[in-house]
């Protein structure tokens, strides 16, 4: 294995145990994460996910990639609705269940 697929420090050991459970919990989670897009896809239409930049390790920015849980809603001078307002059914039952992130 390359070195530049190892952060600094971390053992190779580490590494492969974790890349491994990651690709055994996409597999394994698929099915789940399959249902909850359609269902968006339904209910509130495109797109399906939420994109935000985060800080991460030493202040580097990062994109998380979330399921959208709310309606695109603007008022009249264009400014976006209140999250109350914004929040879908299914959005509050999948950040109620953590579903979304």
């Amino acid at each position: 294995m390359s070195a530049s697929l190892l952060p600094s420090g971390v053992p190779l050991a580490k590494r492969l145990f974790d890349l491994l459970a990651s690709v055994i919990g996409l597999i394994i989670l698929s099915p789940v994460l399959l249902i909850i897009a359609i269902l968006i896809m339904i209910v509130a239409g495109r797109p399906i996910f939420f994109r935000q930049p985060r800080p991460g390790l030493r202040g580097e920015i990062f994109k998380i990639y979330k399921f959208r849980t709310m309606h695109n809603a603007f008022d009249s001078s264009g400014k976006p609705r209140p999250d109350s307002e914004r929040l879908f059914a299914l959005g509050r039952i999948m950040r109620t269940l953590s579903l979304d992130e």
